[in-house]
């Protein structure tokens, strides 16, 4: 299937010879303060394959305090650059921090701006940070995105060093997933560097710039599935060694030693995991200049998601634990406490014991208490041979066991299983429906199938909605002991309960009370008071999240025991 690039739309093919990633991207044009307003090197010099001037357009001038549209109030400039500003800014309406690209609404690129916004916001990938608004108002265009203030740009993960092999893997996982889905969708992004690659606080990856990054600078390619190939194998690259593959020194990274070519990671640092390694060749083509030992070269995402499949799972590392510091006694348990310390060279005068009881009344009380402790003996003596003459004398060996008070001991009954004569997925603050067709693999005593929930941009449900979950019809008022709970993935869930009373299924969250909570792959929720019910309601609150960068829930087996 032929390639096709909606990055640039209406823009004119201007690219040069070279790879895209082969030259530095000094712009940051998408909310990180870096070089900001200064940057106004070419395109050429920033690796964008060729791009077209703007003419005679000027950036809108703007300043800090501006208002767009009555809502987005302007706070920074980060980038000004070929006739566009780039600005971190406030949504007073949601009161939240965004990102605003503004170009004024003649610039030769201002319509493949508005197109790439446009297609790129109809994606809605939650592994790309996400288009809000893409307007034409007053003489200006501009395009408003997400902020995110917890997420770390790649270029300031590297300048610490280069990743552990289990992050590098993660991010080349996760980027080239992403781009194959946006190239499914016709979709390419060509300005793929180490500013537009995020990792959020929780360890996501993201990326920002979708097409728009491209159309901000003119940027196109007859091959944008090559080109977007290329930039992740720079990437991995970059992440392995800490430095950028090819001779000029770009995103604060040293290049490498000019007339050598492109040689693998693992002869430029030592320890560098060697399947990585070869991954990383094979997405930089560079021509065909790979080493012999590599196999047939990657040539777009997909083709890259396939070889990174292939490969062992990189598995995190094992933390560090520190011992624990040696344990030191207080001046309190020394016998100290409270007394002034000697001075030095002063000898410290030991306080004389009491003499011990040698007079008559002394003599008396140890001849007391010695009869006292015979007398205890004696009697704890005879209560033991009495209580064992009695059980002996016993003439019912089945007789119930009774304590002092003559109430017999109670006996704990049996857990008897639970048969669950059917379920229905609940998501009151949603659209109504998750996953209907599939509920009962939550139940079915299988292992290999699992009922899962749609995926989600948070942990939290993307804070659309406190929770959703899975009504459980036992068949009739039981007495319930406990619920048990596999998952794929570290799960948040409650169990609630509807009333013993309810004559038919509650439809309100409130409707049911929360009698237990936990959280992992495997729990047991045991409520602490009684409950006798029908209904049992099985309520996720915090989402796992998966290999593909997004959050959802997968509920392997519940089983219900009385």
């Amino acid at each position: 299937m032929a390639e096709r690039s909606t990055a640039a739309v209406d823009v004119a093919d201007n690219s040069g010879d070279k790879p895209l990633t082969a030259q530095a991207d000094q712009a940051t044009a998408d909310g990180v303060v870096k070089n900001r307003e200064q940057d106004t090197d070419s395109d050429e010099a920033q690796g964008s394959g060729g791009a077209e001037r703007p003419g005679k357009a000027s950036p809108p001038e703007l300043h800090s305090g501006h208002k767009l549209a009555r809502r987005y109030r302007l706070e920074e400039c980060v980038t000004r650059l070929d006739g566009f500003s780039s600005w971190r800014a406030v949504d007073e309406k949601l009161r939240r921090a965004v990102g605003v690209h503004i170009l004024p609404a003649e610039h030769t690129r201002a319509r493949s701006v508005l197109a790439a916004a446009r297609s790129s916001a109809l994606l809605g990938d939650p592994r790309f940070v996400q288009v809000l608004d893409a307007v034409e108002e007053n003489d200006l265009v501009y395009v408003v995105h997400e902020w995110l203030p917890d997420a770390t740009e790649l270029t300031a993960l590297l300048a610490a060093g280069p990743l552990e092999p289990h992050d590098a893997y993660q991010m080349v996982s996760q980027i080239a997933s992403a781009m194959a889905a946006a190239h499914r969708e016709g979709l390419a992004h060509l300005r793929l560097n180490p500013n537009a690659v995020l990792r959020t606080s929780s360890g996501q990856w993201r990326i920002r710039g979708l097409a728009v990054n491209a159309a901000l600078r003119g940027v196109t390619t007859d091959t944008p599935q090559r080109t977007d190939t290329e930039a992740i194998g720079a990437l991995l690259y970059a992440a392995l060694t800490q430095r950028w593959p090819y001779e000029n020194d770009a995103y604060g990274l040293s290049g490498l030693p000019k007339d050598i070519g492109l040689i693998a990671p693992d002869q430029v640092r030592a320890g560098v995991h060697r399947g990585l390694s070869e991954l990383s060749m094979r997405a930089l083509v560079n021509d065909g200049a790979t080493a012999s030992r590599h196999e047939a070269a990657c040539t777009t995402p997909e083709e890259l998601v396939k070889a990174i499949g292939e490969m062992p799972r990189i598995r995190p590392p094992e933390p560090a634990f520190t011992a624990p510091p040696e344990y030191q006694r207080t001046t309190y348990q020394q016998g100290t406490y409270g007394r002034p310390s000697p001075h030095p060279g002063v000898t410290q005068q030991v306080a004389t014991p009491p003499p011990p009881l040698q007079s008559r009344t002394g003599k008396a009380l140890k001849w007391a208490v010695s009869a006292l402790l015979i007398a205890a003996l004696g009697l704890g003596s005879w209560q033991l041979a009495d209580a064992l003459m009695d059980q002996g004398q016993s003439e019912d060996p089945n007789q119930t066991q009774t304590t002092n008070d003559g109430d017999k001991a109670p006996t704990k009954p049996a857990s008897l299983p639970i048969t669950i004569t059917g379920g229905r997925d609940f998501d009151p603050d949603g659209d109504g429906s998750e996953k209907p067709a599939d509920i009962g693999k939550a139940y079915d005593n299988s292992a290999s199938t699992y009922w899962q929930t749609d995926f989600y941009k948070g942990a939290d449900f993307g804070n659309l909605k406190p929770g959703l979950g899975i009504i459980l019809d036992l068949g009739k008022v039981q007495q319930v002991g406990k619920a048990t709970v596999t998952f794929v993935g570290n799960t948040s869930v409650e169990l609630r309960a509807a009333s013993s009373e309810a004559g038919s299924e509650p439809t309100s969250l409130d409707a049911y009370t929360k009698v237990a909570e936990d959280s992992g792959t495997s729990v047991t929720l045991q409520p602490t008071k009684s409950v006798k019910t029908r209904y049992l309601l099985v309520w996720l609150t915090k989402l796992p999240l998966t290999d593909d960068g997004t959050y959802r829930g997968r509920v392997t087996d519940i089983k219900v025991t009385s």
